[in-house]
């Protein structure tokens, strides 16, 4: 309960904290916020460009929307990425980046890694926003399943939250941390079914290799995929069972973070 009242004495310093993520993405920029929008496409063209028409990497229609539009498709689960992407990677260095903050004032210090993450829902949101008008043009019906969506938005920020909790205080004590998760991050994200479809890799490895198969189906960002797409591209509930994982994995990750967080966070001033 101290937590939630000091998380919630602070509610005024969390909006604020939030506001300037915000404004300070792309401060002094033309484009502005638009950024936020132009990015997510540039990649979005780039792997169409690829793995759409190069690499033919066709996955099947929306069951049952009928949707047959590859963009579309790799947009549903490329959004997600990136925002729990940009959620981990700027909120890894929440803390090291705010250090004369942390030195001179007291507050609590998750404060600056929970404003980064809901700045990051706050850009996911209209992404999301514009991907569903995308969707209902091309005959799509994402809206009716909109409820399911929102909910898988916050789980996920959850999810991410957790893990930032944890590589900020690490970042703090082991310079490398940024470097080491920076490679690592492009591992998960080719190790996703974002950018081909699943059944690439699940029939490779069935009846083969059992074993990497189960660990293939416990990446929680595959799972997120498949639930994302369920609700956007398929025009669908995601399974039961799906979303069940994914709320015990993001709750027991949030759980683990907050405990290491509180951990070592008594040292932060001292090592920044």
């Amino acid at each position: 309960m101290s937590y939630v009242s000091a998380l919630t004495s602070s509610r005024d310093l969390l909006v604020n904290l939030t506001l300037r993520e915000i404004r300070g993405k792309y401060k002094r920029t033309v484009l502005g916020q638009a950024w936020s929008l132009l990015n997510p496409v540039a990649q979005m063209v780039t792997y169409s460009l690829v793995f759409g028409f190069v690499l033919r990497s066709n996955p099947a229609p929306g069951n049952p929307s009928g949707l047959d539009v590859f963009a579309l498709w790799l947009t549903a689960a490329l959004l997600p990425w990136l925002f729990f992407s940009n959620v981990v990677n700027t909120g890894m260095n929440a803390l090291v980046g705010n250090a004369n903050l942390i030195q001179k004032v007291a507050f609590p210090r998750e404060t600056l890694v929970i404003a980064n993450a809901l700045s990051w829902l706050f850009t996911f949101s209209i992404e999301m926003l514009v991907l569903t008008v995308a969707l209902v043009c091309f005959g799509g019906s994402p809206l009716l399943y909109l409820p399911a969506t929102i909910f898988l938005m916050l789980v996920l920020a959850v999810f991410g939250l957790g893990v930032s909790l944890i590589l900020s205080v690490a970042n703090v004590y082991f310079r490398d941390t940024q470097h080491f998760v920076a490679i690592f991050m492009q591992l998960w994200f080719y190790a996703s079914p974002i950018i081909y479809p699943d059944f690439l890799v699940t029939n490779r490895l069935k009846h083969r290799h059992e074993t990497l198969l189960m660990l293939y189906g416990w990446n929680p960002i595959e799972r997120f995929c498949a639930a994302f797409r369920n609700t956007m591209y398929d025009g669908r509930w995601p399974g039961a069972v799906n979303v069940l994982t994914l709320v015990v994995i993001a709750a027991a990750t949030l759980a683990l973070g907050y405990w290491v967080f509180k951990r070592y966070e008594g040292r932060l001033a001292e090592e920044l």
